[in-house]
This record gives C-alpha cells, sequence and structure tokens, in this order.
C-alpha cells in the first residue's frame, strides 16, 4: 500500500529490472524455439554492449 502523503519512493534498480524481464518475456514470445537459446538471452539483455563498455 502506497503511504498515505502520496510520496513515491522509485528504486531505479528495480525498474531496470523490471524492464529487461519485460524484454525477456516479448522476446521469449516472439521466438521460434520452445526456450530461448543463451545468446538469444544475452542479446535481449545486451550482455555483449555491456562487456565491450566495461573493457574501454
Amino acid at each position: 500500500m502506497a503511504p498515505v502523503g502520496g510520496t513515491a519512493v522509485q528504486d531505479h534498480v528495480a525498474l531496470a529490472e523490471i524492464e529487461l524481464c519485460g524484454e525477456l518475456i516479448i522476446a521469449a514470445s516472439a521466438a521460434d524455439e520452445e526456450r530461448l537459446s543463451l545468446e538469444s538471452i544475452d542479446e535481449v539483455l545486451r550482455v555483449a554492449e555491456e562487456r565491450d563498455a566495461c573493457a574501454d
């Protein structure tokens, strides 16, 4: 239940995780195969982009 004063606390990490989960759900529903491959999951989550950014 939200506080009575109308103050909303935003947890940016939680919001980002929810967004990524949503992207995975969309990708899984559009996939031809029964399960997403690890490569497909990495692509949806942009894992390679993160690795490249950390390497710089």
